[in-house]
């Protein structure tokens, strides 16, 4: 764990000085993989190079925002507060009343990006990713939200491994401990929302796609049809997030590239 830490600090100062940059700046939810992300930063850059910045909706957890402050007040790092409900509730108490709980939790996502990459642009900052493979994979994400950065620090990294690696770094044991939620609506959990563990997703992931196990040979490994189906709809449905825009070329479409 400590090699793949080091990889990553490296990976970060080689990213960020290639841009002619000195800091970054991430959103901070007062969740694991922000915290990873936050912490990881700050062994690359120093304190003084890393902004975090939380964003809380009137509906958001109370002890998110309190989680993200202790994260930052033990990495040392600079931060900001900045609400989006003003910004969320005007749109959707004047356009669209009857939205879904997912459409809302997707326009705060975009608003939150939004806001991150005004920030970048006043303080001179790369907007760092926080996603992590398991995520990307199955399209657990918002596309233009929470997925937009520059660069992905843990995008290699299954969230089985990200909670080891909060470990290793020492993350606070509130945030470790906690029950995943990217805290779009009351009471959400990754979990549910993804229909299966992490536990569980990571382990079909990997023998998936990093020991190439085919659809016969994943069944005869106590993984039910069901489990299978299900990853492999997540992912099929959410290659559009994983690609470049796709662009008509004047010999066809060209639909393969990454």
């Amino acid at each position: 764990m400590q090699n793949k830490i080091n990889q990553i600090v490296d990976f970060i100062r080689s990213t960020v000085s290639a841009t002619g940059l000195k800091k970054v700046i991430l959103g901070i939810s007062g969740g694991l993989d922000s915290a990873v992300v936050a912490a990881l930063c700050q062994r690359a850059l120093g304190s003084e190079n890393v902004m975090g910045v939380m964003m809380p909706y009137k509906n958001s957890c109370p002890d998110s925002l309190a989680h993200a402050i202790v994260l930052t007040d033990e990495l040392e790092i600079a931060y900001k507060i900045k609400p989006i409900t003003e910004i969320v509730d005007a749109y959707f108490d004047i356009f669209e009343k009857d939205a879904t709980p997912l459409r809302r939790g997707n326009f705060m996502a975009r608003v939150r990006m939004t806001i991150l990459y005004d920030l970048s642009a006043k303080n001179q900052a790369l907007v760092v990713g926080t996603s992590n493979i398991s995520e990307i994979y199955t399209g657990y994400c918002t596309i233009y939200g929470d997925a937009a950065c520059a660069f992905e620090p843990i995008g290699h990294l299954y969230k089985t491994e990200v909670f080891k690696m909060a470990i290793a770094l020492g993350i606070p044991n509130v945030i470790i401990n906690k029950k995943p939620s990217a805290d779009l609506w009351v009471g959400q959990s990754d979990e549910d929302d993804l229909g299966i563990t992490y536990n569980r997703l990571d382990y079909i992931l990997k023998l998936m796609f990093e020991e190439k196990k085919n659809k016969t040979e994943l069944l005869s490994m106590v993984i039910s049809e069901s489990e299978y189906d299900l990853i492999i709809r997540k992912i099929e449905t959410s290659r559009f997030k994983r690609q470049m825009p796709t662009m008509m070329y004047e010999n066809g479409w060209k639909l393969d590239e990454v």
